[in-house]
């Protein structure tokens, strides 16, 4: 019969191959067992990180620092505490890798738009202009970037108001970004004292992350006439009063302490 006169690729490969191995015709050999390549592995670390990540930021954003255990930060991301502890060590290990991934957009957002800003006019600068490109990102951020990004900005507006540690974290996160954009300020008002540049900067860091926050604070006190999740416009606002204030901070006259009578 035919099929007797023709034997299987297998079946000749086994007969015929003196070493007993089976030719290429066998087929592909079978995947090899062990660990997966390092860039699977590396893209699994990746994830993992970043689902912890994105459960911490919710919950700190909700509840604070001390509000947080890391034992309800494991159960949100469905990980283990040890895994935890292995990536980031304590909580303030994950709190302050929490802080410091958006805190990199936005410090390079602000800083190179302004940059861009400076470079593109010159001695032709103004307030509003610079403010623009230094205010818009996170407001842009907040608004477009999905639900991650407003969870960080709800958290740094806690942690810009946290008497604990928040001037210590503002500082080391934010900072750089921010004596950058005192620097361009100073060339549009070179006359401005530097403490009055100070004081006019602290009180736009307290409106710009209140702001960010989205409390609904403004949506109560207006009857709904305004609605604080409404960046654009809030980002607008913000950029006349931030240019108005400077104004008026830096070129009022130094106060003067008040007189004691006896």
């Amino acid at each position: 019969m035919t099929s007797s006169a023709h034997p299987t690729p297998q079946a000749s490969n086994d007969i015929d191959d003196p070493s007993g191995r089976a030719a290429d015709v066998a087929g592909p050999a079978p995947a090899r067992r062990g660990r997966p390549p390092k860039t699977q592995a590396a893209a699994a670390v990746s994830g993992t990180r970043e689902t912890i990540l994105d459960a911490a930021e919710d919950l700190f954003s909700k509840h604070g620092f001390y509000g947080v255990t890391i034992r309800e930060v494991a159960r949100e991301a469905g990980v283990d505490t040890a895994l935890i502890h292995y990536y980031f060590g304590a909580k303030r290990g994950l709190f302050d890798a929490v802080f410091l991934r958006r805190a990199e957009v936005w410090n390079n957002d602000r800083v190179n738009a302004i940059n861009l800003y400076a470079e593109t006019h010159g001695d032709d600068m103004t307030l509003e202009g610079l403010f623009e490109a230094f205010l818009r990102p996170p407001f842009e951020w907040s608004a477009k970037g999905g639900p991650g990004w407003k969870h960080y900005s709800a958290l740094v507006a806690q942690t810009n108001a946290n008497p604990a540690f928040g001037g210590e974290t503002m500082a080391r996160y934010f900072d750089p970004a921010i004596l950058r954009l005192i620097t361009l300020i100073r060339q549009v008002m070179p006359e401005a004292r530097e403490q009055d540049v100070y004081w006019a900067y602290h009180n736009l860091s307290g409106a710009l992350t209140l702001t960010l926050g989205e409390t609904g604070r403004l949506d109560r006190l207006s009857g709904g006439l305004c609605r604080s999740g409404d960046l654009e416009s809030a980002c607008d606002y913000m950029v006349r009063f931030a240019a108005a204030g400077f104004r008026a901070v830096c070129a009022a006259p130094a106060p003067t302490p008040a007189s004691t009578s006896t």
